[in-house]
């Protein structure tokens, strides 16, 4: 009879760790799905302006510097729908009459030995032809030079599309950083940026991560280009996700650990 109590103590007490167990991975699942609806839902993702020139176009929302000539940011969310095999006719650069100011006239980069670079990629934009469109307005692009564009620059930008579809979605965020003293082209001396930031957050808001990518071809592994938001921050006074909660935006803004995404 003893021997019967001493076996039943011993199943009880495995039982309540087998519910313990599992009551934990119920609530960690629950906090992730927690964490997934507060991101997805009208989550406002845009960064703050330091011209107060915002505009949103159905492909993507940019902050234009009629200082630079260029947006300091473009700003959209990305997934599988977004990209696809469609092979639209490739439209001219032109002027973005949405911007108050006027945007940069395509004519600042004629024999000027840079080429127009996409911010958000025309391959981003492909579930319709007039979002694909939208990417040849001349607010969003910045002066590249040829090897970077195509190569290190173009890597990333095939990663990130990897990703959009990998994780379900991305929200990205990126421009050139746009300081005093730069160099100049055209008439109208569109700056050319000494480097180009890409901020990338899945949208279940668990990862992010931001690229700080010098203005020059490298064959160097994406990763040895990752940094902190902080870092990308300092150097433009741009404030970004400050809509996220406090304590999340700092906890992910403050990491440079790319672990968690497949390189």
């Amino acid at each position: 009879m003893k021997r019967l109590s001493f076996v039943c103590i011993i199943v009880l007490i495995l039982s309540c760790r087998d519910f313990t167990i599992v009551t934990e991975e119920k609530s960690e699942k629950e906090k992730i799905n927690n964490t997934t609806i507060a991101i997805s839902n009208d989550f406002d993702f845009y960064p703050s302006s330091t011209t107060n020139a915002v505009y949103s176009r159905d492909a993507y929302t940019f902050s234009y510097s009629e200082e630079h000539e260029q947006s300091e940011w473009v700003a959209y969310y990305l997934d599988a729908f977004d990209l696809g095999n469609a092979n639209y006719e490739r439209p001219f650069f032109i002027e973005d009459p949405l911007v108050e100011t006027e945007s940069a006239d395509w004519r600042n980069y004629k024999k000027s030995g840079y080429d127009k670079g996409h911010l958000c990629p025309a391959g981003d934009r492909k579930s319709s032809y007039n979002a694909y469109k939208e990417t040849f307005f001349t607010s969003n692009i910045s002066p590249q030079d040829h090897d970077f564009n195509s190569g290190v620059w173009n890597r990333l930008e095939e990663k990130t599309r990897y990703w959009a579809e990998k994780y379900d979605g991305i929200y990205v965020i990126t421009g050139g950083v746009l300081t005093d003293d730069l160099k100049t082209i055209g008439k109208e001396d569109v700056s050319v940026p000494n480097y180009f930031y890409k901020i990338l957050l899945t949208k279940d808001g668990l990862r992010m991560v931001a690229f700080l990518v010098p203005h020059k071809d490298s064959n160097k592994p994406l990763y040895e280009f990752v940094t902190s938001v902080d870092v990308i921050e300092k150097m433009t006074g741009i404030d970004f996700f400050s809509k996220l909660e406090d304590e999340m935006e700092n906890k992910l803004e403050m990491n440079s650990d790319y672990k968690d995404w497949s390189f």
